[in-house]
């Protein structure tokens, strides 16, 4: 099982930088890049909470499962 991270996706749709996302947010840009690039192994609540905020989306269009 795959949980893929499309925080990219959602970036370029509501064109944000990276930059102006983390301080949305309040997390440091690597934080942020490290979500991006789905090197993460969890994501707080609070932390997907904001992004949805700050994004204008569900934790859906963040967030997808795909089998291997």
């Amino acid at each position: 099982m795959s949980i893929v991270v499309n925080l990219d996706v959602m970036m370029a749709k509501r064109k944000i930088s990276s930059n102006d996302l983390a301080e949305l947010i309040e997390i440091t840009p690597p934080n942020l890049s490290i979500l991006k690039t789905g090197k993460a192994k969890a994501i707080r609540f609070s932390t997907l909470e904001k992004l949805c905020k700050a994004l204008d989306c569900q934790p859906s269009d963040i967030l997808e499962y795909r089998e291997d």
